[in-house]
């Protein structure tokens, strides 16, 4: 038995192992295969609309009878400025003289949309088992009519004291985002990069700080980490990397090599993706342009004038303009099945927690 099991009791899973929400290389299939192993399946919902939301929730549903978590972003949405827009496509001229793409030409604005009316709506047509929320949470109307489905609010933080807001608002579970974690950072309250806090030294704060259960996310990708993380007082992990290279995922052939030959030094925070600091593995134009750039526009309009160059390259076989989100865990990761990945982590770490009880 874990040794706290106020997690999987609330979510109702067999294992208190959640897939981290990974828009763009993950949808039902990954979630389903998570789900099918005695995981939380997750689905990130902040690039794709309430109708391909309703899509993919109903796929999982009739693959499995399990709960689902949505996962959605809480960000003050800003316009996007000319000004800014025109010096962050001056700044990557070159590419575009590279592959021959016109400057000038119209693309096709950066989807990553705060969670709204629409989102709401559906979220009460679907009434996922739990919701979940990146950047604080919605506003208090909102958030009152996405309790009043029944779902289970699970929420990030990445210090002590946006946990206490969010126990303080609303959130019935904090996952403590460490910063080895990848993808975006979940900062809300705080924009101090350089006193963003590890897994290791977080959880154990948090838990001493609020009375809700804790899930801990980043660097965690084998059971060692799991059975780290409940020593430490987590009744819930959150993993994301070990599933990137999972053959239910919709990582690229290109990305899938990269991924596979990362080190533990191979990801970078930055924020020149989107205009939010996130965490990836370094490709050319992180390495190039920022890592972290004054020049990148708020987000995640830095992605916009991105685009064109991602589809080139990766026309190429070449990620030198994809997000390649992932944490400092990444190569702990495996190829395997995630349904069969999860039953492996949780039958290890409970092993190894066993042996720690004596």
């Amino acid at each position: 038995m874990w040794p706290d099991r106020r997690f999987a009791d609330l979510v109702k899973t067999d294992h208190p192992i959640v897939l981290a929400p990974m828009a763009g290389v993950a949808d039902a299939e990954l979630a389903i295969a998570v789900a099918e192993g005695g995981g939380l399946g997750s689905l990130a919902c902040a690039m794709i609309s309430a109708d391909k939301m309703r899509e993919q929730v109903n796929i999982f549903r009739q693959r499995i009878a399990a709960p689902i978590n949505v996962n959605f972003f809480c960000h003050t949405a800003v316009e996007a400025d000319a000004i800014s827009e025109a010096g962050w496509r001056r700044r990557l001229a070159s590419y575009y003289r590279e592959y021959g793409i016109d400057p000038d030409a119209e693309v096709q604005a950066a989807n990553r949309a705060p969670f709204d009316e629409a989102m709401c709506l559906a979220v009460e047509e679907l009434k996922p088992e739990i919701v979940s929320f990146h950047f604080g949470l919605p506003e208090p109307g909102l958030l009152a009519r996405v309790k009043a489905t029944g779902a289970v609010v699970l929420a990030s933080a990445t210090v002590v004291r946006e946990a206490v807001w969010l126990e303080r608002n609303g959130a019935d579970i904090i996952i403590a985002q460490g910063a080895e974690a990848g993808g975006h950072r979940g900062m809300f309250l705080t924009d101090k990069l350089a006193e963003q806090v590890g897994t290791f030294a977080l959880v154990p704060q948090i838990v001493d700080a609020v009375k809700l259960p804790v899930i801990a996310a980043g660097g965690i990708a084998d059971a060692r980490g799991i059975a780290a993380a409940f020593a430490l007082g987590a009744s819930g992990v959150q993993i994301g990397s070990a599933f990137l290279r999972s053959p239910e995922s919709k990582v690229s052939v290109a990305a899938r090599a990269v991924l596979a030959a990362a080190s533990d030094e191979s990801t970078v925070i930055t924020n020149v993706m989107t205009g939010r600091l996130a965490r990836g593995v370094a490709n050319r134009v992180m390495r190039e342009v920022g890592p972290i750039s004054p020049d990148a526009p708020a987000f995640p309009h830095a992605a916009t004038a991105l685009g064109p160059l991602k589809a080139a390259a990766e026309k190429q076989g070449r990620v030198d303009f994809t997000n390649l989100w992932a944490g400092q865990a990444l190569p702990l990761g495996r190829e395997m099945p995630a349904a069969e990945l999860t039953r492996m982590l949780a039958a290890q770490a409970l092993a190894r927690l066993r042996s720690l009880a004596g």
